[in-house]
């Protein structure tokens, strides 16, 4: 039944606390709880947050034996008085209300999760001390419902200072039952966190989960020279509390041995981020013993140390780092590892004049003397993999690398380290990406910018991501070349992580052929150390101290530096006291405030100088140990050995078993090979034939022109100017030979020179050619396109103005070329293409480049020069078409002219655009250009010398003995030209006299019919009269009867018999030379 929700749901009273009602015991009804106390509260925060969280619906949850009835309390003060809106009392009914409520009441409304069906998941009991949250219900609804539907999930909760133990959400399987009812869900009571932590020791808890509950115990170790005052072992009851008190770890006292105790404060990492305290404690418990066995090491003294679990978190050291300085003994040293304790400690420690010796911090950042005087480390710094990268960057031949970091301080330093270390090695750091948890965006750049040789630096964990984004962008192979840390685990790259998708087998392919460079912290040759042991002796007594596998134990490649770090201690302390003893002091006197006694140990560690398991032992001037670099390179899955460096001599030890998946070392950027895109020199073959030939044409022609100029025929044509076409012509198919040289045939010097010959043989070539036909065509329609008068004005040609106006167009394009060459030359540019890869498998980019003839100012120069162009072409094809019709002899090749001047136009207006677009592809701009420029001139050419050629073969008019002949007929033709101009004139003069004429004959008519109605009234009779009359139809003169002027039956006028027909002569009047118009 739903209603058993949760246990209670008290009613709140003015001016009382709470207080809970007892329900009663019933059959069937769960375990009924004990009537609450002021010690045992309901728990306040639950409803209230239920309510909130979820204001419509509101979810439903009573306390055990109690169910929700008609209003269910929102909010509620702790103790007495009023908070909100008043609640009716008993908000949760009992349980035996609400069995007679689901018999008698029915289902109000709660369809909307089925939850009037009978199939699903009956209630189930919450547990003792707590109850059962359900999402989505409205208090009506718990009051109503026996089944949950499928796939419906419940939430245990419960009271304060209590804990679920077991499932804490169960859901309602198909099958009608909840999932994991094998295991019980209850809440129990938490004890305190307080017996979970030991001074001077461990407290290991033991049958926990979260928090310390019911059935959880405690077991208490001291520290060596420490002894455990009180129980080992302490139980949570169920009552939360611990069994037994907290015990505590006392100083031992010193065996009466006759030396002194020195002591030592440590942070041991024993979990957290890096658990180095696993085997690092261990070592140097083995190194305290070591060293108390010597005699000739602090003979009068003990090492002893007191340490605590940092957990490498700086908070949790800060608190242990209090109390080794605020309790007994006095600590003559710290110890600390992780380089975030470490920096808190280094911090702290100059104020109490510590020195501060780390066996685990790599920080750069703790190098830096001012911020951290008093510190030292027997773990080299993180920097101490540049000098090895840089000198592997060397022998490999790589002046680029790239750069990929996690955003963490310390490998910002290292990477900051490494930037100032290739620069002074002349290596450049081309890119450089970081990332926070998310490496896919930085790989993704890394191929955009095409990195060949990249350092990544992050966690071991990162890694994997990394690696996973690296297989997916193909980030790898043997084009590629990563360096890594050395100190991730063998098989880090085999462990299943479920922050990546990729498989085993795609990760090993990703990382094979990476290097990695590692601090060495186990002396690789077998010689004896300051404790009398090998390194391989070390590693033996240490396994059999730990009991364990190493890989499983946290800073087991520490350890030998641990160890280390109390052998420099120790040395270093035998040294002081040496010197404490000729000032008449005594390590026993050192404080807090003895700065004299930190200064001697500073400058006896700064000197130390041994050789130890972990191998030389020596600090540079920032605290920080020098060591050998092992280089190591992952081939076929397994890391080999491949060399090792000693920064302090520089010297590398090379074992030639590198291998490379290209069986070299692959190159640190993709080499581009530069090469120009050269026009086709089967095209420049062809083309250049082709104005040869058109160059052999025009001379034919020019020669031809001059020879005949004496021709009446060619001499009406203007030869001058067709001298000009010819040559215009011979100057732009010149300028095709320099539009087709490039790098192929001269070099970049010599290039300026064939731009200007390109521009000024085809300007100059342009303004003699069509200059010469746009002066005839623009004569030709200046004079026979006028009004009449003005005709006369200009019927004679003068071929200066002619010349001058060539000069005039030649003139200009001079002048604009000059400025164009004196103040923006032309001069070589480089256009670069898009990278290409080569068609062979070789690891290098083919940059394709073409040279073009350019100046700063280009664009502006053409269109002032195509501006002025365009205009002259557009006029000549409008004047063409204007005096189409129109034949003269002064210049009886216009009309060929013409044709010429729509040929010229359409192609170079078609031409000019369409180079312009296509100027990136050489050949095609070379084509379009050139053949414009050859077909131009052809068809000029042709169409203005070969109908000249044609007439004076085939007529024969250039034969020598027909000149004479051909001279007459010219001046026959010519005078009979001005005949016909004399007879036009005549003919108007005459049409003026006809229409006077004719208006007299009007007149004169008229005056005769009104003459004859006159005499016809007077005298109708009288037969004389009539020949009187018929002797008027006639005028008479003294020289006899005159012929009538006007006859019908003829035409108008045929010829004037008369003073003009006089002068004209009776042959031309009857001839069939003049013909008068009759208008």
């Amino acid at each position: 039944m739903l209603g058993w929700a949760a246990q209670r749901v008290p009613q709140a009273q003015a001016g009382k606390a709470w207080e809970p009602p007892t329900p009663p015991a019933s059959p069937g009804s769960p375990a009924v709880l004990p009537p609450g106390s002021q010690d045992d509260p309901p728990p306040r925060d639950i409803v209230p947050a239920l309510l909130t969280l979820h204001p419509t619906p509101k979810e439903a949850m009573c306390f055990q034996g109690w169910l929700a009835g008609a209003t269910v309390l929102s909010d509620c003060p702790a103790q007495g008085g009023r908070r909100g809106q008043h609640h009716p009392p008993h908000a949760c009914r009992k349980m035996l209300l609400l069995l007679l409520s689901v018999v008698l009441i029915p289902d109000p409304g709660s369809g909307a999760l089925g939850l009037n069906s009978t199939t699903g998941c009956e209630i189930i009991h919450p547990p003792r001390d707590g109850g059962i949250r359900y999402r989505g219900l409205t208090p009506d609804q718990v009051q109503t419902v026996r089944f949950l539907p499928f796939d419906y999930e419940i939430e245990y909760v419960c009271r304060p200072d209590r804990e679920i133990v077991g499932p804490k959400v169960r859901k309602c399987l198909p099958n009608g039952t909840w999932t994991e009812m094998g295991h019980a869900s209850r809440c129990l009571r938490t004890c305190p966190k307080i017996h979970l932590s030991l001074e001077n020791g461990q407290a290991v808890p033991r049958g926990m989960e979260r928090v310390p509950v019911e059935g959880t115990w405690v077991e208490y170790h001291c520290n060596p020279g420490f002894r455990l005052a009180g129980s080992a072992r302490s139980n949570c009851t169920k009552v939360g509390r611990w069994s037994l008190p907290k015990p505590v770890c006392e100083l031992r006292r010193p065996i009466s041995t006759g030396r002194r105790a020195v002591h030592i404060g440590a942070l041991f990492p024993m979990s957290g981020g890096w658990p180095g305290g696993q085997a690092c404690l261990p070592a140097v418990r083995m190194a305290l013993e070591d060293v108390n066995r010597r005699r000739d090491i602090l003979p009068d003294h003990e090492l002893r140390l007191i340490h605590h679990d940092s957990k490498c978190d700086p908070g949790q050291a800060t608190k242990y780092l209090y109390e080794l300085l605020y309790n007994d003994p006095i600590k003559i040293i710290l110890m600390p590892g992780c380089s975030s304790v470490s920096t808190l400690v280094a911090e702290a420690a100059r104020m109490w004049n510590l020195i501060v010796l780390s066996y685990g911090s790599s920080s750069p950042a703790l190098s830096n003397r001012q911020r951290f005087p008093t510190f030292f480390r027997t773990h080299p710094s993180a920097t101490l993999h540049n000098p090895t990268r840089v000198q592997l960057f060397k022998k490999w031949g790589w002046t680029k690398i790239a750069t990929i970091q996690q955003t963490t301080e310390v490998f910002t330093s290292t990477l900051d380290d490494l930037d100032q270390r290739v620069k002074e090695a002349g290596i450049e750091i081309t890119f450089r990406q970081s990332f926070f948890s998310d490496p896919a965006a930085p790989v993704r750049s890394l191929k955009r910018q095409d990195a060949r040789i990249i350092v990544g630096l992050f966690y071991e964990t990162e890694a994997r991501k990394v690696f996973c984004e690296v297989y997916k962008e193909k980030l790898y192979g043997k084009r590629y070349v990563w360096f890594l840390i050395g100190w991730y685990a063998d098989n880090w790259f085999r462990i299943k992580d479920p922050a990546i998708n990729c498989t085993e087998a795609e990760m090993a392919e990703a990382v094979e052929g990476h290097v990695t460079t590692e601090i060495v912290m186990l002396n690789p040759e077998n010689t004896r150390s300051i404790s009398n042991m090998t390194s391989q002796e070390f590693i033996e007594k240490l396994q059999k101290r730990l009991g364990k596998n190493p890989e499983e134990t946290g800073g087991f490649q520490e350890a030998p530096l641990a160890y280390d770090a109390i052998w420099a201690l120790a040395l270093a302390l035998n040294k002081t006291s040496a010197e404490l003893v000729k000032k008449g002091l005594r390590l026993e006197d050192f404080n807090y405030n003895n700065k004299n006694i930190t200064d001697e140990i500073y400058r006896a560690l700064n000197s130390s100088a041994f050789e130890g398991v972990s191998g030389h032992v020596v600090f540079d001037a920032s605290g920080s140990r020098m060591a050998w670099t092992l280089i190591e390179q992952l081939q076929g899955g397994v890391y080999k050995k491949i060399g090792y460096y000693d920064s302090t001599k520089d010297n590398l030890s090379w074992y030639n078993n590198d291998k490379w998946i290209g069986d070299a070392p692959p190159a640190d950027y993709t080499k581009v090979i530069t090469t120009f895109r050269f026009l086709s020199q089967k095209l420049f073959i062809s083309v250049s034939v082709l104005a040869s030939l058109g160059i052999l044409l025009a001379i034919v022609c020019l020669a031809f022109n001059i020879y005949n100029g004496h021709v009446r025929y060619i001499q009406n044509s203007q030869p001058y100017l067709n001298n000009m076409t010819a040559v215009g012509c011979t100057l732009a198919l010149a300028a095709v030979f320099p539009l087709g040289l490039d790098g192929y045939h001269i070099g970049s010097g010599l290039f300026p020179f064939v731009c200007q010959a390109r521009l000024w043989l085809l300007g100059l070539g342009f303004s003699l050619a069509y200059g010469s036909m746009f002066t005839k065509i623009w004569w030709v329609h200046t004079v026979f396109t006028k009004k009449e008068e003005k005709k006369e004005r200009r019927k004679t040609l003068e071929p200066w103005k002619l010349y001058a106006t060539v000069g005039l167009l030649v003139g200009l394009d001079v002048v604009m070329l000059a400025v164009w060459q004196i103040v923006d030359p032309l001069h070589r540019t480089i256009e670069e293409f898009t990278k290409e890869e080569p068609k062979t498998d070789i690891d290098v980019s083919i940059l394709p480049q073409l040279e073009h003839c350019s100046s700063t100012k280009m664009n502006t120069w053409l269109g002032i020069f195509y501006g002025f162009k365009g205009l002259l072409l557009l006029l000549g094809i409008f004047l063409a078409y204007e005096t189409k019709s129109v034949s003269t002899e002064k210049i009886n090749d216009h009309r060929a002219v013409g044709m010429a001047i729509y040929n010229v136009a359409v192609l170079c207006l078609i031409t000019a655009p369409v180079t312009m677009i296509l100027n990136s592809q050489q050949d095609a701009a070379f084509a379009f250009t050139s053949l414009a420029v050859v077909f131009s001139s052809y068809i000029t050419l042709v169409v203005l010398f070969v109908p000249k050629m044609r007439r004076l073969i085939t007529r024969g008019e250039w034969q020598s003995e027909q000149q004479d002949t051909m001279k007459t007929g010219s001046s026959t033709n010519n005078n009979e030209e001005e005949k016909s101009r004399l007879l036009e004139k005549e003919n108007r003069e005459l049409e003026k006299i006809i229409a006077e004429k004719e208006e007299r004959v009007s007149e004169l008519r008229q005056q005769l019919q009104d003459r004859q109605q006159l005499r016809s009234r007077r005298r109708p009779s009288n037969p004389s009269s009539r020949d009187g009359c018929a002797a008027d139809n006639h005028f008479t003169n003294a020289a006899g009867p005159v012929p009538t002027l006007y006859q019908p039956s003829l035409p108008l006028v045929r010829c004037l018999v008369s003073e003009q027909a006089d002068k004209l002569g009776r042959s031309n009047c009857d001839g069939s030379r003049v013909h008068l118009l009759y208008k």
